[in-house]
């Protein structure tokens, strides 16, 4: 009877323990349990950049003289790189996407689900058809008024089309004087026009006949696989921030942990990128020379001294457009110069970090133009040849959207080296 009193008295024991959760590591230090395991996956239409060191700056002539792009060795870590610019039907996506939403929050009903908490989210298993007469009178609001047709046509003012970004500003947080400021301080919205501007091919070139790309680049099937042009640093961002909320939302969908951020290239990740691996090169395919072997040119530009047909397109020409470099990526010089996140100083080697180095300014709408500059790399089919060697740098301001601008994206890759999970 001892030992059965014994033996009741271990099963409470144990029963207690267990209740309290202490059984699922035996006591010992484990870690929490049950985690769902996560390997990194190269996400669509990107390649992978190893990490590494190089030496940035330094072009093999400065013809401005201007000095801002002095030698210094950095080491990046590995990411994710688009491996073309974003195209205009890639970029057509993310329209489509915010006139999708306007529509179903015009629409309501069970075009729109209201969670527990309140939110409300889109309905995305209801199709709009936009042609449909039931629907006139709740999407009148997305279409030109009929002054403002043209030959009566029922088309959308795009300039409605504004998307709704927010984020998190980790940089401003991490400021040791304002960590007791609210969390809300430090989340940032904007509210950015997502259309691009088809109208800077007349007014970037005044003097020029570019009407046929204002009125068919961006939407016609035939500029579908080139890069997208007329497009803002702020708009370029805000695509960025829709690609990873639409990644995270079809994540959590599935349960599973999301990648990171998809954002667009620090100024020296854009270079890094570019020299494809190779040590001291002038432009993606090494060099010094910009006509291979046959003499056909490696990049849109503008050769000579305006001979922009030389090269194969006398705009933009497609993104997989001539031979990609030893990382797989393309047009990493020509075709369109590209946006990167990093902000424009002429000094800012000199003060950059040596590991993951970028110089970043959230300039607010009142502050003066100077400080709004952002960096862009690559150079574009209307520069002459210096613009597009690897560590030439110029600027464009955040706000304005040229028909020589475009981007892409890249994703950090989570752990060190790709190596690592072999």
């Amino acid at each position: 009877m001892k030992n059965l009193g014994l033996l009741l008295s271990m099963s409470v024991f144990a029963v207690i323990i267990s209740g309290c959760g202490i059984n699922q590591s035996n006591g010992e230090l484990t870690g929490t349990l049950n985690r769902k395991p996560f390997r990194q996956y190269v996400p669509l239409g990107m390649v992978y950049v190893p990490n590494g060191s190089f030496h940035m700056g330094q072009s093999d002539q400065d013809i401005a003289y201007s000095q801002v792009a002095p030698n210094r060795q950095v080491s990046v870590s590995s990411f994710y790189m688009d491996d073309t610019e974003i195209t205009n039907n890639e970029y057509r996506q993310f329209v489509d996407w915010t006139r999708d939403s306007i529509a179903h929050k015009l629409i309501g009903g069970d075009h729109v689900i209201t969670t527990d908490d309140g939110r409300e989210l889109i309905n995305w298993r209801k199709r709009i058809k936009y042609s449909d007469p039931d629907l006139a009178e709740a999407l009148a609001d997305m279409y030109y008024s009929e002054e403002d047709r043209v030959f009566g046509k029922k088309d959308f003012d795009v300039r409605k089309f504004i998307y709704h970004a927010e984020w998190f500003d980790f940089r401003e947080a991490s400021v040791k004087s304002n960590r007791d400021r609210p969390r809300s301080s430090f989340i940032k919205k904007d509210e950015v026009p997502v259309y691009p501007d088809t109208l800077v091919w007349l007014q970037d070139f005044t003097y020029a006949q570019n009407e046929p790309m204002v009125e068919k680049y961006f939407w016609h099937p035939a500029f579908d696989e080139y890069p997208v042009v007329g497009v803002s640093w702020r708009q370029a961002r805000s695509f960025c921030i829709w690609r990873t909320k639409l990644i995270e939302d079809f994540s959590s969908m599935l349960g599973e942990a999301p990648p990171n951020r998809f954002e667009l290239p620090t100024e020296v990740q854009f270079e890094y990128a570019a020299r494809g691996g190779r040590r001291g090169a002038d432009y993606p395919w090494g060099g010094p020379y910009i006509r291979n072997s046959r003499g056909c040119m490696l990049a849109n530009f503008k050769p000579g001294r305006g001979n922009y047909w030389d090269d194969g397109g006398n705009y933009t020409v497609k993104g997989t457009a001539y031979f990609p470099n030893d990382y797989g990526l393309y047009n990493m010089a020509g075709n369109a110069a590209e946006w990167t996140s990093s902000a424009y100083d002429e000094s800012a080697a000199v003060f950059i970090h040596d590991l993951n180095p970028t110089y970043t300014y959230e300039a607010k709408a009142d502050e003066p133009e100077v400080m709004k500059r952002k960096t862009i790399k690559g150079g574009s089919w209307k520069d002459i040849g210096y613009y597009i060697q690897n560590g030439s740098r110029s600027y464009e301001y955040q706000d304005t959207a040229k028909a020589y601008v475009g981007f892409r994206c890249v994703m950090a890759y989570l752990g060190r080296t790709i190596e690592d999970e072999k």
